[in-house]
């Protein structure tokens, strides 16, 4: 676990368009940082959670969006375009949520990936980050529908990190530990 915190905390730039401004370790809030630094013990809590108290169909759901080993993200891969995307909430109460598809698009404004969550009632705005030739960090704030996006920093009780694997070739997980509000672990689900 050191060693992800200290690749979250060096942003290397082995991906240039997935590196945004280079500047991940000095935007990280301290909060942040602690939860990145927990990633594997919150995602292990909240999955068991998930698996104990899930509907078998939700259960299903879960494993098959964290199928996989994390695929290169350079060697001709381009995210930007649109995905279809879900949230599956683990852990808490209740254990297990997986909710419908919305939209979804990656775009590259010049100095690296942008996600932006268009469409549901509870969106995302935010950068990816170089961690490795497999893993990305995502900083973002997550903001209503009815609400302007928020840029992460702009508001700490929106800010959003997450742990980003490409786990097929088109599919993408962003697994979000202990977010703000309502679970333990929030995977959002990129397919296309």
């Amino acid at each position: 676990m050191k060693r992800l915190v200290f690749a979250l905390l060096l942003a290397v730039a082995a991906i240039p368009a997935a590196r945004a401004d280079g500047e991940m370790d000095k935007r990280l809030t301290a909060s942040d940082k602690d939860r990145l630094a927990r990633f594997d013990t919150v995602m292990a809590e909240a999955l068991g959670e998930a698996k104990a108290g899930g509907s078998p169909e939700d259960v299903k759901r879960l494993e098959e969006a964290l199928q996989g080993s994390p695929l290169p993200l350079a060697e001709g891969f381009d995210p930007t375009g649109d995905w279809k995307c879900r949230t599956i909430k683990a852990g808490g109460d209740p254990p297990l949520v997986v909710y419908g598809w919305f939209k979804c698009r990656i775009s590259d404004d010049g100095a690296g990936w942008m996600l932006e969550k268009l469409t549901g009632s509870q969106r995302t705005k935010g950068r990816f980050y170089t961690l490795s030739a497999s893993r990305l960090a995502y900083l973002g704030a997550g903001h209503y529908a009815d609400e302007a996006p928020r840029n992460y920093g702009d508001d700490p009780k929106r800010n959003q990190v997450a742990v980003v694997e490409r786990r097929a070739d088109n599919r993408i997980v962003l697994m979000f530990p202990a977010p703000q509000y309502e679970s333990k672990l929030d995977v959002l689900l990129l397919e296309r």
